[in-house]
């Protein structure tokens, strides 16, 4: 078994997707109308699992857009090059909470999407990569 996806609660798919897919650079796997809601998938342009797109239903899932990991990073995003994608998600306009910093598992800054999602964009040491 493996993990294939996780989904991530937003306010609306079409807001969803083109903050993921435009801004991000993540591909758009999957957008199926099933009459009441639709089935978006995304991956990040490198593979790896998919997110699932659920748009919130009811003010209980509304509460949880953003909040998904009560506050904390809960989202990682590897990359090979941070200084790469680093420059690149900001010309996209993703805001960082803080400058990049070397820490003893490789280059990390947190950023929060579009949600409020909390999310590490991360370049782990050779010596810790998977």
């Amino acid at each position: 078994m493996q993990l294939a996806s996780v989904s991530l609660i937003v306010l609306d798919y079409d807001v969803a997707i083109d903050f993921y897919c435009t801004q991000m650079g993540f591909d758009l796997i999957a957008d199926i109308d099933q009459g009441r809601k639709r089935w978006v998938e995304v991956r990040p342009p490198g593979g790896g699992g998919t997110f699932v797109l659920a748009r919130a239903d009811g003010a209980d899932q509304k509460a949880a857009i953003g909040n998904q990991g009560a506050g904390r990073v809960w989202l990682f995003l590897q990359t090979d090059d941070f200084v790469r994608d680093h420059a690149k998600l900001c010309a996209a306009g993703v805001t960082f909470e803080e400058d990049p910093r070397h820490e003893v598992y490789g280059t990390v800054a947190v950023f929060r999407d579009l949600f409020g999602n909390r999310w590490d964009l991360i370049e782990k040491k050779p010596e810790v990569s998977d």
